[in-house]
């Protein structure tokens, strides 16, 4: 039997305080960008690239995740969390920097650089999460791990709150100047992980001790790039296909190969021995239905949540640090309700019609967003916003509950895992679906803008006009702004709301799918080790009540 470690308070409360600085740049990551995009994309020009700037981060970490999991448990957590906060750093540090220097060789323009940038980023934020919890049960006994597990819930709590204001705050102080250099306020929104992530760095380095880990196993490579193969492709054919059409050959080429590498992909994860996904976990129904909806849930929810800025800021009006106030009760009622419906599972022992409730709050809180009137206010934003955070909630806290009762204990691993990764695969195509949802939306309304103004305006003439007062607003600071054209303001609405629309209707898909979740009872005890199974039958699900 291996000895257990010990490791000392010091290393224990340093590294701890590290690890939650690392897990705060990961969750801040995503809230602090998406209220500065507007301004980014007024500053680098590209709005038809919008969505990329998330998906590439997005696509990037959800592909590593499992890689990062697997290395780690080959070559010990310390090595991989400090190669993963490197090249956080180097990611952020260039994402900070796209577009300052004009075009450059290969990589083109401004908003080519840092959507390049951002996947760099992503490769490192894929560690920092992932690494984080692994250390932390490596430290520390599961009684004790329980303590810890509220300190770093509570610290998403924060970076989902603060995270907009943060965002808004350095988008709307404008340029300022360091050393005589002129520096947009957007880009602090990636220097400031530079000294955080560089802090964390030096305590792991110092203080983190050297973990134990086991030697050997094989790492799932060709899952990986076959699973980046299926994706890229299928995400660079929803993006071509909202200005190139649906049924042009690049696009319908770029849709066959990634259906080609798909079936690869099934293929070699149902016949290797370590693989990115458990196949034989579809045999479990809660398993595939709760994953199914997870998918739609969080497609609707992160297609929503990236377009509301730009709906505020170049639609409604509202500067960057409004839009980041008026998303906090998104946060605050996503934070609400699932420490609620959790409360009420543990009560009553029931949890399928929590979850049906709060998909059917997320739907309605979509199509409340998609009919709102052209001429709302901050706070016909903030109640619409808020029913989507508390239908998200049983979502966030549920689903994972869900599977982990069905499964057998040997499978809780896999299975967690696998929610997770379904969540970001959800997020990343909901984030490119709806951006080929907006550019297609702009490209079909831009005649109608045409007519109504009297002159003819191109796509890209009408990004121009609704994106000139964010650089009026970007110039000045302070949240002054060039008044927007009444047509063009229009347009703009009309277009981005018929995105949160697409939002209502993959909603309104995960609460049938939610509704295919059966009730099972809930375990009031822990499953005994499995003794004599083979490794690769399926897990067995209880019978509904």
């Amino acid at each position: 039997m291996d000895t257990p470690q010990t490791f000392t308070p010091a290393e224990r409360r340093v590294t701890v305080i590290a690890l939650m600085i690392v897990f705060l740049l990961s969750a801040l990551d995503q809230t602090i960008v998406s209220t500065a995009m507007p301004r980014i994309v007024a500053h680098l020009s590209g709005l038809d690239l919008y969505a990329w700037v998330t998906t590439a981060y997005l696509l990037a970490s959800t592909v590593m995740v499992p890689i990062y999991g697997k290395l780690s448990d080959i070559y010990g957590r310390k090595p991989i969390l400090v190669i993963g906060v490197i090249i956080f750093i180097i990611g952020s540090g260039l994402c900070g920097m796209a577009g300052e220097f004009g075009d450059l060789p290969v990589l083109g323009g401004g908003m080519v650089q840092l959507i390049v940038f951002r996947a760099i980023q992503g490769l490192g934020g894929a560690a920092l999460m992932t690494s984080a919890f692994a250390v932390i049960a490596d430290l520390y006994p599961p009684r004790e791990r329980a303590k810890l597990g509220g300190l770093f819930g509570a610290t998403f709590g924060v970076a989902s709150v603060v995270g907009p204001l943060i965002g808004g705050f350095f988008t709307d102080m404008g340029t300022v100047y360091l050393f005589g250099l002129p520096i947009a306020g957007w880009r602090w929104v990636f220097y400031i992980n530079l000294p955080l992530a560089g802090l964390a760095l030096f305590m792991i380095l110092v203080k983190t001790p050297k973990l134990l880990h086991r030697t050997g196993g094989k790492i799932d490579f060709a899952g990986a790039i076959l699973l980046l193969a299926t994706f890229l492709p299928f995400l660079l054919g929803l993006s071509l296909g909202g200005t190139d059409g649906w049924t042009s050959p690049v696009v319908m080429g770029l849709f066959f190969g990634a259906a080609l590498s798909l079936v690869v992909f099934l293929i070699v994860e149902a016949r290797v021995e370590n693989p990115i996904l458990s196949l034989s976990l579809f045999r479990n129904r809660t398993f595939a239905s709760a994953n199914l909806a997870s998918v739609l849930i969080f497609m609707a929810f992160m297609g929503l949540v990236s377009f509301l800025p730009l709906l505020m800021q170049l639609a409604l009006g509202l500067s960057a640090t409004t839009s980041g106030l008026a998303l906090m009760p998104l946060t605050v009622g996503l934070i609400a309700s699932a420490t609620l419906s959790g409360l009420l599972v543990h009560k009553f022992g029931k949890y399928r019609l929590i979850m049906l409730g709060g998909a059917a709050l997320t739907a309605l809180g979509a199509l409340c967003l998609a009919t709102m009137p052209n001429t709302a206010g901050v706070w016909d934003v903030v109640w619409r916003v808020a029913l989507v955070g508390i239908g998200l909630g049983p979502a966030q806290s549920l689903f994972n509950l869900a599977v982990q009762n069905a499964v057998e204990r040997r499978d809780l691993g896999v299975a967690t895992s696998a929610g997770q990764f379904f969540r970001q695969i959800g997020s990343t195509i909901g984030v490119a679906v709806f951006g080929a949802v907006l550019t297609h939306n702009l490209m079909v309304m831009a005649p109608k803008a045409s007519s109504a103004h009297e002159q003819v305006l191109s796509l890209a003439e009408l990004e121009r006009m609704a994106l000139a007062s964010q650089t009026e607003m970007s110039v000045h600071g302070g949240g002054a702004r060039a008044p927007l054209d009444p047509v063009v303001r229009d347009t703009i609405s009309d277009a981005i709301k018929g995105v949160m629309f697409a939002g209502f209707l993959v909603s309104i898909l995960g609460l049938l799918a939610t509704g295919l979740i059966p009730e099972l009872p809930l375990k009031s005890f822990r499953d005994p080790e499995p003794l004599g199974e083979a490794p690769g039958e399926p897990a067995r699900e209880p019978s509904p009540e």
